[in-house]
């Protein structure tokens, strides 16, 4: 890689030049130090992943790539004693690190958790737009540490605090999630990310009384006009993350009777799509067909 053409954002560097590129640069952008050597099998995977992720950051952090083969006195002060090795340093001080290969997921985590430390005024935000790429992507461990760190960041974070209530969710760590919404300011409870992690938390709350999708299935099967399994089976649909499955079956019920139990079948359908949120494309288009079906 030609590190000349992307000399604003990655370049290599020296004991010479150490304090300059990294110690001082630190203290504009944070500074990711890739110790490497060209003996390393895993250096030459890691580093060109670092790269692009760096690239990718936007100019959030910059990249200095250490030859420890030519820069022992620098690898020896800073004790590193495996490679590759990876420093991230803000305002002058290492402030984070990892050893060894690391995926495009725990990278992307890395690197966000870094660039929060910069204070850039539109870090965070762009840290909450990465957790919630990782968690779309079934990362949501990542996305729970990034979403942990922004909330360290700004405790009051809604949007965080929402996305770490999600990221629990999504784990299985139902408690953990009730737990971050104690955290939530008090005022705050109907804001509409606050709302589709609360209706994702009571969701998962449901689905392990739903009962199993078989029984469910066959009950109905016996019955159509079962409203009670049909939303039991919506419920356990939506607890295993089948989100247009659930819709389709509220759908059904709504349409077979919509006055059953109080308008049962419309009230868990508003509620699994808060769950999903404002931009979801799926619940923009169950409300559409929620409304046809409320007209006919």
């Amino acid at each position: 890689m030609d590190l000349n053409a992307n000399n604003d954002l990655i370049k290599d560097s020296t004991e010479a030049s150490f304090m300059q590129d990294v110690v001082e640069a630190s203290k504009e952008v944070p500074i990711i130090v890739d110790f490497w050597a060209p003996w390393c099998g895993p250096c030459k995977s890691l580093g060109p992943a670092l790269e692009a992720a760096v690239q990718k950051a936007g100019g959030k952090v910059k990249m200095v790539k250490i030859n420890v083969d030519e820069n022992q006195g620098i690898a020896g002060q800073l004790k590193i004693q495996s490679i590759p090795t990876v420093y991230a340093f803000v305002d002058g001080q290492p402030v984070d690190g990892f050893q060894g290969a690391q995926g495009p997921a725990e990278i992307a985590a890395f690197i966000e958790r870094v660039s929060m430390q910069g204070g850039e005024d539109d870090g965070l935000e762009v840290a909450i737009e990465a957790a919630e790429q990782m968690l779309a992507a079934g990362d949501a461990h990542d996305a729970a540490e990034t979403f942990t760190a922004i909330v360290g960041e700004e405790e009051g974070n809604l949007k965080a605090l929402s996305g770490l209530m999600r990221s629990y969710v999504a784990l299985g760590e139902v408690d953990r999630a009730r737990e971050v919404m104690a955290l939530v300011p008090e005022g705050s409870a109907d804001d509409q990310a606050i709302t589709s992690a609360r209706a994702q938390i009571e969701l998962a709350d449901a689905a392990a009384d739903a009962g199993e999708e078989g029984d469910l299935r066959a009950a109905l099967a016996k019955d159509p006009d079962d409203h009670q399994s049909r939303l039991d089976l919506a419920v356990a649909l939506a607890g295993k993350g089948d989100n247009e499955g659930a819709v389709e079956e509220l759908l059904e019920a709504f349409k077979r009777d919509r006055e059953w139990q109080d308008g049962a079948a419309k009230a868990q359908l508003f509620q699994l799509l808060d769950s999903l949120g404002p931009k979801s494309e799926l619940a923009a288009k169950a409300r559409r067909k929620l409304t046809s079906l409320i007209f006919v």
